[in-house]
């Protein structure tokens, strides 16, 4: 078994450009962080429980995370312990909310085996405290786990065969009952799932010993049905499998009506593809965007899909966030509506979702109030924020707030087109939200806009890592919210 020690680090407050040392043994500094302005203060009563989330941003001590794009989270239920990848580095934090605000410490717990990489995910299955590191090599992966927060890595064999040769996404869950399965619960209680994109379609296998082997890999939709990355693979608490796409309902080659749901109810054996239309307004329609969607799932199974969706208005084509509520497995949509509109965001992308009670969830998401084509390079001159959503009535509404108001992420064009993109590809093509065991949203993103940047100046184009972590207000869980 693989094994990685603990790097230690130097303390440094989290608002990018100043760093404050101070001689500490060897653990990983506790790192100060920038607040929202909105933030209750040190001693301040706790909030009501209609008060809005608030959140902090942390960062790793200097050294760690400097090259973070698209970045993915866990968090361990059982420890409390939260997992960051982005390329080849795996970090961890520790938080600690006996002093308030509540401070971080941060180690690196990179995976020996991870050498190399065309695209790096990560996958924590809170319920087992299992983390599923993987780094894409083409039509498999080179991937581990860890049951004890990155101390240790066991090597495994990557993905299922065949397998797509780009964009993996790994995840997990309970098992959907009643398709004879022989016996996984021995071996790992949950179903572990690898998906990836192809030339044409997409695969998804599925381990039942916790990532340790896969079986065969499965298409999910064709190029009749969806086309293009797709997103994040999320499980159901009754094992439905979700795979969102942002290019479905087939019109001509390459050209798609709208985006959707790839759904599997038998574990992983067979899937369909459901649109996202709202059932009871058809004229509100979802147009496919340039990055990932994502979709979140309640403690029931309410399954929620968050996503950007390109629009004209007054002659210019933007890209707002949007959600929408599903109900019945993916099958059919509601409450499909803009988000954040409030606040004047008309571009938004990496669009990411959690929930947590059936009738909660949190959506985030990059947003800049300016219009038009946010990839034209050297043209667009957007300040983009991270702001984060919530709905405390299964989706009925939604409540949006800037995470990050004194701190821009971004200045300029954000490229999501791949190879074809310039300076500004710095951010990649997604980031992660999760929930962790007291109902608090934590979403992990990097910051391309440091030092001089945050006072206005040039985009720094870094990628530094970062996590928003909701210190106020009401939580994804009804019962830890706070009260006077």
């Amino acid at each position: 078994m693989f094994r990685r020690g603990v790097i230690a680090g130097v303390p440094r407050f989290a608002g990018k450009g100043n760093s404050l040392f101070l001689a500490l043994s060897l653990v990983v500094s506790l790192v100060a962080v920038r607040a929202s302005t909105n933030e209750s203060s040190a001693g301040a009563a706790p909030a009501r429980r209609t008060a809005s989330p608030t959140y902090q941003v942390y960062n790793p001590p200097t050294g760690l995370g400097t090259d973070s794009g698209e970045p993915s989270l866990g968090v361990n239920w059982n420890t409390g312990n939260v997992m960051y990848q982005a390329g080849l580095q795996t970090l961890r934090a520790s938080f600690n909310d006996a002093v308030s605000p509540a401070t971080a410490t941060w180690s690196d717990v990179s995976a020996p085996n991870a050498i190399t990489s065309l695209d790096p995910i990560l996958f924590t299955d809170s319920a087992t405290g299992r983390t599923v590191t993987s780094q894409l090599t083409g039509v498999d992966s080179l991937s581990a786990f860890s049951d004890n927060d990155g101390f240790s890595w066991l090597p495994s064999q990557g993905g299922g065969i065949p397998s797509g040769v780009d964009h993996q996404t790994i995840g997990g869950g309970a098992y959907a009952p009643g398709y004879g399965l022989p016996l996984p619960a021995q071996l790992y209680s949950r179903a572990i799932y690898y998906c990836s994109q192809d030339i044409a379609t997409a695969f998804c296998a599925r381990s039942d010993n916790g990532g340790l082997t896969f079986g065969p890999g499965v298409p999910i939709y064709t190029t009749a049905q969806c086309n293009g990355l797709h997103g994040h693979v999320k499980v159901a608490p009754n094992g439905t499998v979700y795979v969102p796409n942002n290019n479905c309902g087939y019109i001509s080659p390459l050209t798609y009506s709208g985006q959707g749901a790839v759904v599997s109810r038998d574990n992983g054996l067979t899937w369909n593809v459901y649109q996202v239309v709202d059932a009871n307004n058809p004229s509100v329609v979802l147009n496919p965007g340039d990055s990932d969607p994502s979709i979140g799932i309640g403690s029931g199974g309410r399954v929620y899909f968050g996503a950007q969706n390109k629009v004209n208005e007054n002659g210019l084509l933007d890209s707002p966030p949007y959600a929408a509520v599903s109900d019945d497995n993916g099958q059919t949509w509601h409450n499909l509506q803009r988000v954040g509109a409030d606040l004047g965001i008309k571009n938004a992308t990496f669009p990411e979702m959690v929930a947590g009670d059936n009738d909660r969830a949190a959506f985030a998401f990059l947003g800049t109030t300016t219009g038009g084509d946010y990839q034209a390079t050297g043209v667009f001159t957007g300040v983009w924020h991270l702001y984060i959503a919530s709905t405390f009535d299964g989706g009925l509404t939604w409540t949006t707030v800037d995470a990050t108001p004194n701190d821009a992420v971004q200045r300029g064009s954000i490229c999501t087109s791949g190879t074809t993109c310039g300076s500004d590809r710095n951010l990649l093509d997604f980031m992660d939200i999760q929930v962790d065991s007291q109902g608090r949203a934590l979403v992990a993103f990097a910051d391309g806009c440091i030092n001089g940047c945050v006072s206005g100046g040039a985009n720094s184009f870094t990628a530094l890592a970062s996590i928003a972590r909701q210190s106020g207000g009401r939580r994804l869980f009804a019962r830890y919210d706070p009260i006077r």
